[in-house]
């Protein structure tokens, strides 16, 4: 197929590629050029300067770029990829945005007679390299039908949740479980440190029972050595957990959790770490 993929971010980069490497005929954007440029030598693919040049002919666009300004820009912008996208196409948006933009992109599609899914991912920057990404997806059934076999290039797990903007839903949710068991285990380890117990071997025991998680396999080794420049920026996870915040307002749903660890997000973000990883919370209680 013909496929276009507009960000090569640290998601996009290798979500690109494994395209490509399916054997499908790929276009790529980048608001940087030499990016392009770079994934298309590495990957054999070619890239176009505009999103609209990208858009053009390709039977299946995907988006994933930064936050909801950044998807306005390359699809409804001058020369966004909805004004060379063509009736029956596919836009596939991978960005974590809020439901509402979802949903507007949905009815700007409908006009245009191109299927919607919006789609964000998670499993970070190793789950894209990997391919091994879970996506959480709202759109019609066989508009996803029609892309799951793509999707399953660089995904272990897809699911329809619903209508459009269902995927950005379940996102949100997503995202409040990590912040809830991210500050768990930062309390946790730091418990163990201030008790005299030996972290990594209290982790290696307990990680075998019902405390267990991903976010304790994957961060609890470098939580304990205070290595947070990597992964998953808490930058991004204050934006994310602002899109939950603001639904469970419109909504009357009560997130005690969730606005509590926002706030620990903000103050390491005001004191300039916004581009730690997510298990930078840990920090927090280290000064205590």
């Amino acid at each position: 197929m013909k496929l276009s993929f507009i960000g090569l971010g640290v998601m996009g980069y290798p979500m690109a590629g494994h395209l490509k490497k399916a054997g499908h005929d790929v276009c790529v954007y980048n608001r940087t050029t030499e990016k392009a440029q770079a994934w298309a030598k590495e990957y054999g693919g070619s890239y176009a300067p505009t999103p609209a040049d990208a858009a053009q002919n390709a039977d299946v666009i995907f988006v994933c770029v930064g936050n909801d300004d950044d998807v306005r820009s390359v699809i409804f912008g001058e020369n966004g990829a909805l004004s060379a996208t063509g009736a029956n196409a596919i836009l596939v948006d991978h960005t974590t945005t809020s439901a509402l933009l979802a949903r507007e992109i949905n009815e700007a599609c409908i006009a245009k007679d191109i299927k919607f899914l919006d789609a964000p991912v998670s499993g970070g920057q190793a789950g894209a390299e990997n391919g091994a990404l879970t996506i959480m997806i709202g759109g019609e059934p066989e508009t996803y039908s029609n892309v799951e076999p793509i999707l399953n290039c660089y995904a272990k797990k897809t699911k329809l949740l619903g209508p459009a903007g269902s995927g950005q839903l379940a996102k949100m949710v997503n995202q409040i479980c990590i912040a809830g068991v991210v500050q768990g285990l930062s309390e946790a380890i730091n418990f163990a440190q201030r008790s005299g117990l030996d972290a990594d071997a209290v982790i290696e025991v307990i990680s075998k029972g019902a405390a267990q998680s991903w976010q304790m396999e994957n961060r609890s080794s470098t939580m304990i050595k205070n290595e947070f420049d990597f992964g998953f920026a808490l930058d991004w996870m204050i934006k994310d957990l602002g899109f939950a915040l603001d639904e469970g307002d419109k909504n009357n749903i009560a997130l005690p959790m969730t606005k509590l660890v926002d706030s620990y997000y903000k103050e390491i973000q005001k004191n300039g770490g916004g581009r730690w990883d997510t298990s930078a919370l840990i920090t927090l209680l280290n000064k205590k």
